[in-house]
């Protein structure tokens, strides 16, 4: 029944994302080219490329020195007459000075813009997991609506001819059909009829959230221009559940999991990362606050030119170079606290990633034993729950129609029925969620992951109970 797609998606090409997304009125969409157009039309990831392509450039920038300075001055003019050779004194100089760098600034400050920059590709490849687990849950939710409305149309129509069948029964006077049986149902038919509203308004409501995913902006290129324009409520949601590859699924299925183990896992992923590079950057930062410690050097040079004296005899001209440079004799409350502040910075970095770890650990182990209760869920919806709940439906309307049971039992049977196979398409796609949402947790900036299959299907205790990863422990 099931589909065999899996996670984390494929590349499909761009010819065949305008092929599905041209035929969605037509056809189903299924989670993978949700997931696939969602990445592909998503337009963080532009920006993201452009806020790294300018920090390249202010990386290339740092490295070059401030402008030199060019002077150009007359010197000592007679005022009595402002005549250029009237005193020996009088010079027309032009100099040039250039300031030099504290220490190593520049190379700091080009290494720390570089690192900086290599962030970017760590939080296009966050946001890429991102998409993916959100774009899920919207599908999912869009899924489960869409099945409840199948199976509450479905009991409906069997309701109306039970209502049908009542109130024949009870005008023609034959059996035990009551008024109030004749009412119990056509009541339970109302209820449905609400059901489908709530369940209809939650389909429209995810659909509309899915559309925002699929909008291409006006920028795009002319070959995609063609999905400029939103999804619509009209597009319907493919009727069989995905299959999900759950990634490093044999550390999960271990009754405790081994902290170091996750911790390492859980290093590789691109927002840790991110923070890892944040704090080289930091880093970076307190190095270059050092830097003001030392003393800034400058360089300077001039020529002045002097004019014959009015008596022909001839002025030598004059050439000038000299240095000069500052002395950070007063750092107490200058550098000291520019160090002091880089480090209080650098360290607080560190703060981030230990609650960010903390954080994953402890939603990877909720994740986990939901996980691991659904699928106890899931077996006995599969083994006894369903197949019950049926029997005892069929056994009311066989006894209704053998004048040996009520009315009202034979509907309450079919509700209780109907509550089963939804609550257990419930189950099917909360599982799927979790498995979404953990893979997002377990995610690495390089997608090379690790992980068997796991769907509505095989996602069980004989897959995931304590006892089957004891009986594994155990021949190993």
């Amino acid at each position: 029944m099931n589909t065999k797609f899996l996670f984390p998606v494929a590349m499909i090409s761009l010819s065949t994302l305008l092929a599905s997304f041209h035929s969605f009125a037509r056809q189903s969409l299924n989670l993978e080219q949700a997931v696939a157009l969602a990445q592909k039309n998503d337009p963080w990831q532009q920006g993201n490329r452009l806020k790294q392509t300018a920090i390249e450039a202010r990386s290339h920038a740092a490295l070059t020195m401030a402008d030199p300075k060019v002077s150009i001055s007359a010197l000592n003019m007679p005022v009595d007459g402002f005549e250029f050779d009237q005193e020996a004194m009088t010079q027309l100089k032009v100099g040039i000075s250039q300031t030099l760098p504290r220490g190593d600034t520049l190379a700091i400050k080009n290494a720390q813009l570089k690192t900086q920059a290599s962030q970017y590709p760590l939080l296009r490849a966050n946001r890429h997991a991102m998409v993916q687990r959100q774009v899920s849950q919207l599908w999912l939710d869009a899924y489960l609506a869409q099945t409840t409305i199948a199976l509450i149309n479905k009991d409906k129509a069997l309701f109306e001819q039970m209502v049908d069948i009542a109130l024949a029964s009870y005008a023609s006077a034959v059996g035990k059909t009551r008024q109030q049986d004749v009412i119990s149902a056509q009541l339970e038919l109302i209820r449905l009829d609400d059901r489908l509203m709530n369940e209809q308004q939650k389909l429209e409501g995810a659909t509309a959230q899915l559309s925002q995913w699929f909008y291409q902006s006006e920028q795009a290129s002319t070959e995609a221009n063609a999905l400029n324009r939103p999804l619509n409520s009209r597009v319907r949601i493919a009727s069989t559940l995905p299959k999900l590859r759950l990634s490093h699924s044999r550390l999960l299925k271990n009754d405790r999991i081994n902290q170091n183990d996750l911790a390492n896992i859980l290093a590789l992923h691109p927002a840790v990362k991110a923070i890892d590079v944040t704090q080289q950057v930091a880093n970076k930062g307190v190095e270059l606050a050092n830097q003001q410690y030392k003393p800034q050097w400058g360089v300077n040079a001039s020529y002045a030119y002097r004019d014959d004296a009015p008596s022909g005899i001839d002025r030598s001209d004059f050439f000038s170079v000299g240095v000069t440079f500052d002395l950070p004799l007063f750092t107490e409350n200058r550098q000291d606290k520019q160090v002091a502040a880089s480090i209080a910075e650098s360290e607080a970095v560190k703060t981030d990633k230990l609650l960010l770890m903390r954080n994953m650990i402890a939603e990877v182990e909720k994740e986990r034993r939901n996980l691991q209760r659904l699928a106890q869920r899931q077996a006995l919806y599969e083994s006894q729950l369903i197949k019950q709940t049926h029997e005892q439906a069929e056994a009311a309307l066989t006894a209704y129609t053998n004048d040996d049971g009520d009315f009202s039992e034979v509907v309450s049977a079919r509700i209780s029925e109907l509550n089963t196979m939804i609550n257990k398409v419930k189950i099917d796609v909360e599982a799927l969620k979790t498995v979404s949402r953990l893979n997002y947790f377990l995610s690495t900036s390089s997608n090379d992951l690790s992980g068997d299959n796991l769907s509505d299907e095989n996602l069980s205790d004989e897959n995931l109970s304590d006892e089957s990863i004891t009986g594994e422990q155990h021949e190993q």
